[in-house]
């Protein structure tokens, strides 16, 4: 059953009116199909113009919505001869962070991904992509195996932000994070990043740092949730929606201020109506970044990076 975001309800209204039609239509001799087809192009007309003036507040809905693929669904379907590989030989292993070797579309390749979980189960298996320590020092252990090997690294990034209780703050957490941004601007090969659901804080931007950094449309990218702003700035979280707006995080400010390179369009109504076609988008767009990169040496792509991410705020708010 399709789980529909609050400024989505007139559209499903428009089709429970639909499934009802053809249900009566199933049941008996009665032609409804004009009506039908009616219906629908009424529900995709709202869909496009609904989806073409979300507001801040509405992406992060969208960004969060539980069907929007997730890691694993991308390493699934674009990652041939997948290897998954475990733990950070010091503590244990992290499954907010899930990583290995593959193929993408024939070239080897190490793949890093947060992974939230499809189903309630997953989610707490998968502590709801917020990682601990072991997570992004499984990262690093992944990325300086990338280099020791050659081979490009691709980064999926999808969660709320790192795991902030006591046992990953007394473990290193803001250390571990620091080391995992710090291996990714010293990689000698390419790294690309692509931001698909939301690019929470230091949590996102430890696996993040990469020469090309590619957003879904309808993903979010922020310091901070809007939430935790709210919290702070008004003392209260139903301030939520102020906060989203004040933060810049939707993918169109961040191109703007240059903080991503290229948007990659969603289908309409997002990416959880049509994951497929959203996936099959992402594995084009880390392709066209990878083509280029490939045919620099570590030197060209260390300094690509540096110079990338210190011009970073250049442009202003």
């Amino acid at each position: 059953m399709r789980t529909f975001l609050d400024f989505e309800k007139p559209i499903a209204e428009l089709e429970a009116k639909i499934e009802e039609l053809r249900h009566v239509s199933d049941q008996g001799t009665l032609n409804i199909a004009d009506e039908v087809a009616k219906l629908e192009a009424k529900t995709d007309r709202l869909l496009r113009q609904t989806y073409a003036k979300l507001t801040a507040w509405q992406k992060v809905q969208v960004a969060r919505h539980p069907a929007r693929p997730h890691g694993l669904d991308y390493i699934g379907r674009l990652i041939d001869d997948y290897t998954p590989l475990a733990g950070d030989r010091s503590f244990g292993e992290d499954r907010a962070i899930v990583g290995g070797l593959g193929r993408f579309r024939g070239r080897g390749v190490v793949v890093i991904a947060h992974e939230k979980g499809g189903d309630t189960a997953a989610r707490v298996q998968h502590n709801f992509g917020m990682a601990r320590p072991e997570g992004y020092r499984k990262a690093r252990r992944l990325m300086e195996l990338a280099d020791r090997f050659s081979l490009p690294v691709v980064t999926l990034i999808d969660t709320a932000g790192a795991y902030p209780g006591v046992d990953a703050e007394a473990r290193g957490q803001a250390e571990a994070i620091a080391r995992s941004i710090e291996t990714s601007l010293g990689l000698g090969v390419p790294l690309v990043s692509a931001i698909i659901g939301e690019g929470g804080s230091g949590g996102a931007i430890a696996i993040a740092a990469g020469n090309t950094v590619l957003m879904l449309e309808h993903a979010i990218y922020s310091v901070i949730s809007p939430e935790g702003c709210a919290s702070i700035l008004w003392r209260s979280a139903e301030h939520a929606q102020d906060a989203a707006e004040a933060l810049k995080l939707t993918a169109q400010d961040l191109l703007r201020l240059e903080a991503v390179d290229r948007v990659i369009p969603e289908p309409v109504g997002g990416a959880h109506r049509n994951p497929d076609a959203t996936i099959q988008a992402v594995g084009d767009a880390l392709e066209n970044a990878l083509k280029p990169l490939l045919a620099l040496d570590a030197a060209a792509l260390k300094a690509q990076r540096r110079a990338k991410f210190l011009a970073i705020g250049g442009k202003g708010l």
